[in-house]
Formats: structure tokens, sequence, C-alpha cells
């Protein structure tokens, strides 16, 4: 899922909450002295110090039909921040009297004192609609006009998609990177026909991976956590047998198959392959995928299961007929 950047809310364009862009909401990136970065976007802090990384590393897609939000509901606005913003379009003119006369009224902006909230000020913000910048189906469906909540009161009912503990999770599970899923072969390069092939996946990358979203300025966050179960492996041809028979790999402890060492050549592989025809001058397309279990907690004591998860990559393994030598 692509960085999460503002909506544009119905008859004008907006700029994120706290901050001063013009269109689109404020990102930005903090990096500590341990190299880990929290990001602000789409009026989240994301706080990704225990994701997944590397080159390879990548986001994974659901299992399941289910996706993540692709729209939602944040605080966005102080009462000071919103009457900043909206004033200078009302007096450019460019939405017409008629649609500015109704706002002025909606916000009371000729009251200076309780203009816009002002008199509620550090009591809770305005509420606006964020959006997935891929613009994924549904990102439209946030189409509510600003409202108002006081700190510690919850969103309208009918609001749906408002920022939660549950939906935090569901943003923070779009947020997650795992590592690369390239198996460790052996024998390595080059394997032979009817000659058993051990696949195994580095222990040491394949733990646990986390991310947490919170929005401060109301005291709520979840994190959401995903944990390898199993790896699938598919040969690429149908002329091929894999070890076990159905594929999957389960993950003992936290490594997924077991590595060669000399001696094993007697063994079956707990994880692997055996190809039963030659690649000739091409290689056949493995295709290894990393199921992973998402499992998050947010505050209050929130908490629960997300759709399993997966990340794979296809490599390209070269396969020779044994020669021999008739004498």
């Amino acid at each position: 899922m692509a960085l999460i950047l503002a909506a544009t809310t119905p008859a004008y364009a907006d700029k994120g909450f706290g901050g001063s862009t013009d269109g689109e909401s404020q990102q930005h990136a903090e990096t500590g002295d341990d190299g880990t970065v929290s990001v602000t976007v789409g009026g989240i802090v994301f706080d990704r110090s225990k994701n997944g990384s590397g080159g390879s590393a990548g986001a994974l897609t659901s299992s399941t039909s289910w996706s993540p939000p692709a729209c939602w509901y944040a605080p966005k606005y102080t009462p000071e921040q919103l009457q900043k913003y909206l004033e200078p379009i009302w007096e450019a003119g460019s939405t017409g009297y008629e649609w500015d006369a109704e706002q002025r009224e909606k916000y009371n902006a000729d009251d200076e004192k309780k203009a816009f909230n002002k008199d509620k000020s550090g009591e809770g913000f305005w509420w606006g609609s964020y959006v997935n910048k891929s613009y994924p189906p549904g990102w439209d469906a946030c189409d509510k006009d600003y409202f108002w909540v006081d700190t510690g009161d919850a969103p309208p009912a009918d609001i749906e998609n408002a920022v939660t503990p549950e939906i935090l999770a569901e943003l923070a599970y779009a947020e997650i990177r795992v590592p690369g899923t390239e198996v460790t072969l052996a024998p390595t390069e080059t394997t032979k026909v009817n000659l058993p092939t051990w696949a195994w996946l580095d222990g040491a990358e394949f733990k646990p991976v986390s991310v947490t979203a919170s929005v401060p300025d109301i005291g709520i966050s979840a994190t959401a956590t995903a944990e390898p179960v199993s790896l699938e492996i598919k040969p690429g041809t149908p002329d091929a047998q894999t070890y076990p028979a159905s594929g999957v790999c389960g993950i003992d402890g936290r490594r997924i198959g077991e590595p060669y060492r000399k001696g094993d050549a007697d063994r079956t592989p707990p994880c692997g392959v055996k190809y039963l025809r030659s690649s000739g001058d091409g290689a056949f397309p493995l295709q290894a995928t990393v199921t992973w279990e998402i499992h998050w907690t947010g505050t209050g004591g929130a908490g629960g299961d997300l759709p399993d998860g997966e990340f794979g990559a296809t490599q390209d393994v070269v396969v020779q007929e044994i020669q021999a030598i008739n004498r």
C-alpha cells in the first residue's frame, strides 16, 4: 500500500491537520539516534521501528478479499486552524456566494468568540477525511464534511471509518513490510533430475515484525504484528515432487526448512523439491510464498486477528540431467 495522504473534501481542496501544505496532508518523518523512523501521514503517526527492512522487503497481500480501509476520518484541525484555512476561500468567492454563506452559518463564523468552536479550543478537534493515495475502490466513500468531536468522546455513530484502535490496526497492516522470500537451495545454482533439492529460509530474518499506528492528539493507538507460519513452494513445472507433498513447509521456531549439511544426501528434505525432468536450455520459475499471521492489540485492551498476509518471490532453478559414462 502506498503512503497515505489526505483526501479533498467536497467543493474545495484541503490541507492536513497541523500542517501547512496546500492540497495534501503534511508528511513528516523523524529518525532517532537508533535509526528508527516514525512517519506522520494521513493524520496518523506510524512507528516503523520494528518493521521488516532491506531491499527485498515488501508489503503483504491479504489471503482473502479483505483490504485495509480506503479512506478514514481523523482529527484534522483546531478551531483556529480551520478558521485560517476556510476564511480565505470564502473571501475569494471561488465557491459561490450561496455556498459560502451556508458555510459561514454552519461554523458560526460571525461570532468572534464562538466561531469555529473557538470557545472550545483545547477541548476537541474538527475531524476530516483522509484517503489512501493509491485510490483503491471505496476511496471516495468518506465524503462527510468536517465535524466536531470533544476530547474523550466517540465520533458520531453514523460516521463509518472514524479512527478507532481497530481502524488504526488495519491501517498499520498496510504499512507492514516483511523480508524477501528467496529461498536457499542445495545443491546451489544447478540441481539434477531426480535429486532431492533442500530449501530453507534464513531463520534470523524470519521473525515477527510490527507497525504501530497512533493518533496522539486523542490518545489512541494500535499495533499490528505479523508472524511467519509457513512457506509454500511451487516448482514451476508439474514434473516435480515437493517435500512435503503439499508443498507447504511449516515453521520450526523461527526457521522455515532445514539447511543442508554434509551427510544429508540420503535423507529426505523436510522442505524442498525434486525435479523429474531437465529444464533444458532454460530454467524453472520456482515460486516461494510465505504466509504471515496477523494479530493486533490496541488502546483499552482492544485486540484481535486480521486476515493472513502473503508475500512471495520467484527464482529461476536450472535442472540438468545426470551425465553417466558407459564403458
